[in-house]
């Protein structure tokens, strides 16, 4: 009878109605935020996942007399890169063949300054804007117009930047350690990042296809705020829709293992790079390019960030990396930071104090609020 069974549209067999619901509503649940998580740890709560590492920065802080040994990592960059840097101040050090126009705005400044700042530097929209001191995506909007740009000039509890959006098709995160009094480094781990996206197919309409794909459920209240209003509208099949097109992993981008590209020609081009850099040993680059020969060659490279001593190896969060492969990279890593802080100590860099740590955490909270 109908009211007993369901027809399963693939392949034409009579299933019970009750099993039929009770494996969409089993879907329905596994596909809640919490369940979402639960399965991945690469969503997992940082504080969960980083406790072994915290155990082991434990147990390093007690072999080098120091808690904040890490401060003396990169000797030109506050905490050494782990907290509370400026992020303007590690990109003045960077070449400007290798990074976009950036625009430093005090916290203080007017909306007339601004403005005619950016027409000095030639920014146009859309346009990029950062906390000048964050972490973890915090704050980093696209703005589209002026009105966005006032809007976010006005909310901003502290320092920000506006750089200009660097539309090059390939965005990586690259890690680089050089060991002090050492000519070449090493490039450890290549993060690929895969912005946000739907692909149209036709039938179903752009909150359905956020709704099918778990990325950008756990991403649904922002989304719902951006593009709420046009939920209602079904995407042409095989169209792509870019929903996020910050490459930060909490905003929902997904992070690929490009280790594959490592060479000794890729680390020649970092060494390159990092080496007119003052007291950098540690660290990260954000970075976007064209192509991967583009990237191999030196062109075309610009570098949104460049992240020390909190900055992780991105490639273990790709979807399926084993927990405990990413746990002997993440200590791999710790080591190196150990070393460096150690070696550069020896030659004379000190480690940052108590005070001085409690005071950083203090202004961090204050610019916060």
């Amino acid at each position: 009878m109908q009211s007993l069974s369901s027809l399963d549209q693939r392949s034409g067999v009579s299933t019970p109605l009750g099993h039929t619901l009770s494996a969409r509503l089993t879907r329905l649940r596994l596909s809640t935020p919490f369940f979402i998580r639960l399965r991945s740890w690469e969503y997992w709560p940082f504080a969960v996942v980083y406790f072994p590492v915290f155990i082991y920065h434990v147990w390093l802080s007690i072999r080098a007399r120091s808690l904040f040994f890490f401060s003396a990592a990169n000797p030109s960059i506050e905490t050494g890169g782990l907290l509370g840097e400026s992020k303007a101040g590690i990109l003045d050090r960077i070449s400007d063949e290798f990074k976009p126009k950036t625009l430093f705005v005090a916290a203080s400044s007017q909306l007339d300054t601004i403005f005619t700042q950016m027409a000095d530097q030639g920014l146009t929209y859309p346009l990029i804007a950062k906390p000048n001191v964050g972490e973890r995506g915090w704050r980093v909007e696209t703005i589209e117009d002026w009105e966005s740009l006032v809007n976010y000039s006005q909310s901003s509890p502290g320092d920000f930047l506006i750089q200009e959006y660097v539309d090059e098709p390939l965005e990586l995160g690259v890690f680089y350690y050089r060991f002090p009094g050492q000519v070449q480094g090493v490039i450890s781990s290549i993060v690929q990042k895969e912005f946000l996206t739907i692909r149209g197919n036709g039938r179903d309409c752009i909150e359905a296809l956020i709704r099918q794909n778990e990325r950008a459920i756990l991403q649904l209240p922002a989304l719902t705020a951006r593009y709420g209003n046009r939920f209602h509208e079904i995407p042409a099949p095989g169209e792509t829709m870019t929903l996020v097109s910050i490459g930060n992993h909490s905003k929902g981008t997904k992070f690929l293992d490009a280790n594959h590209l490592i060479t000794p020609e890729l680390t020649r081009v970092f060494d390159r790079i990092s080496q007119p850099i003052e007291g950098f040993y540690y660290g990260r680059y954000d970075l976007r390019c064209r192509t991967v020969a583009d990237l191999y060659a030196g062109r075309h490279i610009r570098i949104l960030e460049l992240n020390g001593a909190g900055a992780e190896p991105a490639h273990v969060y790709q979807p399926g990396f084993s927990l405990w492969e990413a746990y002997r990279v993440l200590f791999h890593h710790w080591r190196v930071l150990y070393d460096i802080s150690r070696e550069n100590h020896r030659r004379g860099v000190a480690y940052m104090t108590l005070r001085e740590a409690v005071g950083i955490w203090k202004r961090i909270q204050r610019d916060k609020q």
